[in-house]
């Protein structure tokens, strides 16, 4: 730093001139090295009034700010729950007859389809006994047709001669409509016998996903058995059930006289779609204890997305507001007038602008009032700002000055 040395060369000039000198007895390096010094101080000491200065032309320095502007779109109106996937269908396959099991067709895991053969149990035992039923109905026809017979000789005696008695022929016509009915007897049970070899053969009561085999092969099986041999999990489509609150359960109502509404899935944290399906009913009561209804929506999932028992964040459309102004939710501020929002002016200076939010959604504000698309509005840095500062944009992170945030239903939306 250049140092101005004239004040200091003067000062050593007036003490050499005011005869200082004269009481020494030789002229004092000491003494003029002192003054020096001194002046230095003074100079140091003088050039820190220019600091004031320098923070006064800081502080007019333009702030930093996010901005986003504010867009003419349409806005989704959702209501939000929480529920869990449950099976569209859902079967525990057990025996019909007691066999053992000698074959087992699928793969644990497998979708099948209805009727196709999952497993079959020894039917030798029930061809056995369709055999004796069948023998034992060859012997009562046979015998039913010489009593029919017989019935026919001794009505033609009673009415030709008098021969046979009125009481032995109704006798034999008895005889005939007993062996008629051990027909029938013998015919339904060929036709159990026929039914238990169809038991024999288990096949899909439905169309779905196999879960874990619970029966190996060889084992003896029981239709009494308490335990099934197997699970189905009717998956393409599947259901989930989730809860809203009871004040909403009117609006909802309402909008599913106007058509099918539609329900979206997301992830335990929320951040993840997966799937999209349709609301199919609301239940019949309220539960008093949680002061909530349950509702079901069914999705196709032929991606498998859905598992049964799976938590699921539901978001429940109930309308598409047109032509809404929107803006990031950050941008939104609260104080004592009510909500605002700082505008960026085209001459980069901050306003203050009182709005109306009709409806937040996720990280999305509808405003009603205050705001025209193509503003600009503060979305981060507001702490920083008042009326008239001076700003320079930046884009805001994400678009939307913020994280996403979790979604929130608008209570009384119609």
């Amino acid at each position: 730093m250049a140092m101005n040395r004239e004040p200091c060369e003067a000062a050593v000039g007036i003490v050499r001139s005011n005869g200082i000198g004269r009481f020494m007895k030789a002229p004092s390096r000491a003494l003029e090295f002192l003054i020096l010094c001194l002046c230095l101080c003074a100079s140091g000491c003088g050039g820190s009034g220019s600091k004031p200065t320098t923070a006064r032309a800081a502080s007019t320095q333009p702030v930093p700010v996010g901005v986003a502007t504010a867009e003419k779109r349409d806005m989704p109106v959702y209501l939000t729950g929480l529920g869990s996937v449950t099976a569209f269908n859902t079967v525990s396959v057990k025996s019909r007859v007691d066999g053992q099991l000698v074959q087992v067709t699928f793969k644990e895991g497998q979708f099948v389809k209805k009727g196709q053969l999952l497993a079959l149990i020894d039917p030798r035992s029930y061809e056995v006994a369709l055999s004796q039923a069948q023998a034992t109905l060859f012997r009562d026809q046979a015998q039913l047709r010489d009593a029919r017979l017989n019935y026919e000789r001794f009505k033609t005696l009673l009415q030709q001669s008098g021969a046979m008695s009125q009481q032995q022929v109704d006798t034999q016509r008895a005889a005939a409509d007993q062996l008629e009915g051990a027909v029938r007897a013998d015919q339904a049970l060929i036709d159990q016998q026929k039914l238990n070899l169809v038991y024999c053969h288990i096949t899909a009561p439905i169309g779905g996903r196999i879960g874990i085999r619970l029966v190996d092969v060889g084992n003896i099986v029981h239709a009494s058995d308490a335990n099934p041999m197997l699970v189905i999990a009717q998956l393409r489509p599947v259901s989930a059930l989730f809860t809203l609150p009871e004040d909403n359960l009117p609006t909802v109502a309402a909008h599913m006289k106007n058509g099918p509404l539609t329900v979206e899935a997301y992830s335990r944290d929320d951040q993840t779609k997966l799937a999209t399906g349709k609301l199919l009913t609301i239940d019949n009561e309220i539960d008093q204890s949680t002061g909530t209804g349950r509702l079901k929506a069914t999705f196709d999932n032929q991606d498998n997305q859905l598992w049964p028992n799976q938590f699921v964040n539901i978001r429940l459309l109930l309308e598409l507001r047109k032509n809404s102004t929107v803006i990031p939710s950050a941008a939104v501020q609260r104080g004592q007038q009510g909500t605002y929002v700082f505008v960026v002016k085209p001459d980069k200076t901050a306003e203050v602008r009182q709005v109306a939010v009709s409806l937040t959604q996720n990280n999305a504000s509808s405003i009603a009032s205050g705001l025209v698309p193509g503003d600009v509005v503060v979305v981060d840095g507001q702490d920083k700002l008042q009326a008239g500062s001076k700003v320079e944009p930046r884009p805001a992170a994400n678009g939307n000055g913020g994280n996403r945030t979790a979604q929130t239903s608008t209570p009384g939306v119609s």
